[in-house]
């Protein structure tokens, strides 16, 4: 992490292309920690969005950045705290454990543990062991980097790293018992109808189902309002024959799961949908964010 920018470059614009261009090659990595902190790729990416938004709004004033890759992490890290506060999750974000100076030195089977552990085994963990857990064995940051992103002393990464590792160690051996909330008739009606329609590439019958102030968004790609602008996102599905819908869970929940027609088991993205009414709400499609779908707990209904 050695990247820096100037807040008064010789030339800006060029500076912002540069500024936009590392933006664009750190949001998977971003959404990766983002994810498991919030223990959702969905919030994950909710997170991300978030934290960007500050980031640019903060290099737009100015504002001197050294080391930019761990100036970007600190500011995910302080938007998942915050999310994670306004989802009154405030036992995450606690420990009353001390911080004396524990030695773990590094090791695979710690990194293993780590990288196989699902979204939902993370929250498990108090935020500053989550945090210290996935910088260090996920990402692959120093203690030092680890440090100075979540603003603790080495002495205190080390002893949230030794406790996040043990206790990973422990959920690691329990069952996951996990399961995905039950649907209503008239939920799974509605996404079944959804997912049949599409693949039968009926748009018209698709666009039918959606509300007169229906919203999508094309996450990191583009967003759109009202039932003639979204209408025309079907078009480009139409145009277009490397996927294939499947309803089902990502994250324990409801989602269309979007399949390579001819490798059904290969989940490629997802799209969640929102309903108010009867209606369509809401479209979200991750076509544009398939790094989405790293680390997420997905299940395709039968």
């Amino acid at each position: 992490m050695s990247a820096s920018l100037s807040p008064n470059p010789p030339d800006r614009d060029e500076a912002r292309v540069r500024f936009d261009r590392l933006l664009g090659e750190l949001r998977p990595k971003l959404h990766r920690y983002c994810a498991r902190m919030t223990g959702s790729v969905i919030d994950g990416e909710d997170v991300v969005q978030e934290a960007l938004v500050k980031a640019i709004e903060a290099f737009l004033q100015g504002v001197p950045i050294n080391d930019v890759e761990g100036w970007l992490f600190r500011i995910a890290h302080n938007t998942a705290l915050d999310f994670l506060r306004r989802r009154q999750r405030q036992q995450a974000l606690r420990s009353e454990e001390d911080l004396d100076m524990i030695g773990d030195p590094f090791s695979e089977v710690s990194e293993r543990q780590a990288a196989a552990a699902s979204l939902h085994t993370f929250m498990r963990l108090p935020a500053a062991q989550r945090s210290s857990v996935i910088l260090m064995d996920v990402l692959g940051y120093s203690l030092e980097e680890v440090g100075g992103i979540v603003n603790a002393t080495v002495p205190a990464v080390k002893a949230h790293l030794h406790r996040g590792r043990e206790r990973l160690r422990v959920l690691a051996k329990e069952p996951d018992e996990a399961v995905p909330p039950p649907l209503t008739d008239d939920e799974r009606a509605r996404l079944a109808a959804y997912v049949a329609r599409f693949n039968a590439r009926d748009f018209d019958a698709v666009r039918d189902m959606l509300g007169d102030d229906v919203r999508l968004e094309l996450v990191n790609h583009s967003q759109r309002s009202g039932r003639r602008a979204v209408g025309s996102y079907f078009e480009n599905y139409a145009r277009i024959d490397d996927w294939q819908l499947v309803f089902g869970f990502v994250d324990l929940r409801p989602a269309i799961i979007v399949v390579d027609p001819m490798a059904q088991q290969q989940p490629r993205y997802f799209v969640v949908l929102t309903w108010s009414d009867g209606r369509l709400a809401t479209i979200r499609d991750f076509r544009h964010a398939r790094y989405a779908i790293d680390g997420a707990d997905v299940i395709m209904s039968e």
